[in-house]
């Protein structure tokens, strides 16, 4: 697998745990010590361990729109309302984005969950 994850705290750990299962990469805010950060510095983290976050809060739309706009590289983002996607779709498509995306192709990336 190409792409690793690294989840904000917004994201349920059953799709974490899931993942894992399924042998992909992922790493939690919380695990690295980062749980408090703001939304600028974890999306910087997240750049720094060359890892794409995966949240559930709006915010992170807006500071990767920033970004976008800005030119400051981000190392992607995928994004899931809570409202709009089952734990088993969220998990079968952060699998199927792990197995078939570089990482390369994530930079500067936003990903809407569900897939369509």
């Amino acid at each position: 697998m190409s792409v690793s994850f690294y989840m904000e705290v917004h994201v349920p750990f059953a799709i974490t745990a899931e993942l894992r299962l399924r042998g992909v990469d992922v790493l939690t805010a919380q695990e690295d010590g980062a749980g408090k950060f703001d939304d600028p510095r974890l999306l910087d983290r997240a750049l720094a361990l060359g890892r794409v976050l995966v949240t559930q809060d709006q915010g992170f739309l807006r500071e990767a729109a920033g970004h976008q706009m800005s030119g400051d590289k981000f190392a992607g983002v995928i994004f899931a309302s809570q409202l709009d996607i089952t734990i088993g779709q969220f998990v079968r498509d952060l699998e199927l984005i792990a197995r078939v995306t570089d990482i390369g192709e994530g930079l500067n990336w936003v990903e809407y969950l569900p897939l369509k």
